[in-house]
């Protein structure tokens, strides 16, 4: 298991040193183990902090959370209560965020010498999650998405266009989300104890669905692709060949 110095850990968690000092002076996160006079912090840390970062977000005081984990470290195995945590909290990717300058972003997507229009194209950017700003370059969560955007662009498409049509295969992917969400809260959260007896089955359910989301789109994505191109495809080639036929004909 990884281990973290207090600063380390603020780091991965998105937080402040403050803040975790501040958690746990609430109880709200557990003691780091002693090395002489230094401080580790480890994965079980870092599972609590982003859950106690998720629950600030969703309107959660410091109180209900204190309350929330006080009733569920009661009533359960401790090493359970943080499984499932690091379950909920834990990235849906493996990929490894990178970094970009102002220059670089530029050079992938094309220099524009109107600033207004550079300044509009960073917004959306920024807007979608393809990057976000930090200091004087930015982090890009995906670099996998930067590079189909840049690919796309290179091949002759608008970089306007490819924002568009990023903006709506987000909101396509939430719906998918929304709809795998809904399948496991009916069918497996809607009568289960959180807190006691179905907490590692949930937790189990939970980790299973990260391979199964994709496993279930891809091929669903592929078919359409398929039918798709074939269809425009086959419908162009059609058309200039019966052109061809019919110059032909008429010489």
């Amino acid at each position: 298991m990884a281990e973290y110095r207090i600063d380390e850990l603020a780091q991965r968690a998105g937080t402040t040193v403050r803040n975790i000092r501040s958690y746990q002076d609430r109880g709200l996160l557990p003691s780091p183990r002693l090395k002489g006079r230094v401080g580790l912090y480890d994965d079980a840390h870092l599972a609590r902090l982003r859950l106690i970062g998720q629950m600030l977000e969703r309107g959660y005081t410091l109180n209900n959370i204190s309350d929330l984990i006080g009733a569920w470290e009661a009533g359960r195995d401790v090493g359970e209560v943080l499984g499932l945590e690091q379950v909920l909290t834990d990235p849906w990717t493996d990929e490894i965020p990178g970094w970009a300058t102002f220059d670089e972003l530029l050079e992938a997507f094309g220099r524009e010498s109107d600033p207004d229009v550079i300044e509009d194209r960073v917004r959306r950017a920024i807007e979608l999650g393809f990057v976000e700003p930090d200091g004087d370059r930015f982090r890009v969560p995906s670099p996998r998405l930067l590079h189909v955007g840049a690919e796309l662009v290179a091949s002759g498409i608008p970089l306007e266009a490819v924002l568009d049509i990023a903006d709506e295969i987000r909101r396509d992917c939430e719906v998918i989300a929304n709809r795998f969400v809904d399948l496991v809260d009916e069918h497996v959260l809607k009568d289960a104890d959180l807190m006691g007896k179905d907490a590692v089955r949930v937790a189990e359910v939970i980790r299973r669905m990260r391979p199964l989301v994709q496993m279930v789109v891809n091929p669903f994505v592929a078919r359409g692709m398929e039918r798709r191109v074939h269809g425009e495809l086959g419908d162009k080639l059609g058309l200039l060949l019966s052109d061809d036929k019919a110059n032909d004909t008429a010489v």
